[in-house]
């Protein structure tokens, strides 16, 4: 049996933009996405700390070093610039989990800077 488990996790993530008009998904910094294990076009879903709004969509690769976090289309209307952003990516995994499995969750500051990498995902 297998069971949907967290695999990775960005943790306060600041909302640089927001552009209705796009077609559609999350653009995230791709050093971003490397340190937190997550891949462009992969599904996530996101809660906004500020108002609670959750939504799935996928991720869509932006630049390297330019820390960007961009809501795009029609979730663009339910997130603010400078809201703090959880991105989860779950996996599936053989259950019971193996031993020490852990999700990857990096912490981010107000710049979106890496603050912290709270565990070192183990996959197997």
């Amino acid at each position: 049996m297998l069971v949907s488990m967290l695999r990775s996790k960005i943790h306060h993530a600041r909302v640089t933009g927001a552009d209705i008009e796009y077609v559609g998904s999350i653009t995230i910094d791709t050093d971003l996405l490397e340190q937190a294990r997550m891949v462009p076009y992969e599904k996530v879903l996101v809660v906004d700390v500020e108002n609670g709004s959750r939504f799935e969509t996928y991720i869509i690769p932006g630049e390297a070093g330019s820390r960007v976090i961009q809501v795009n289309g029609a979730a663009a209307h339910l997130v603010n610039v400078g809201d703090r952003l959880i991105v989860l990516a779950f996996g599936l995994v053989d259950f019971p989990p193996a031993e020490g499995w852990t999700p990857q969750v990096i912490v981010l500051d107000a710049e979106n800077n890496v603050q912290s990498v709270e565990k070192q995902g183990r996959y197997t």
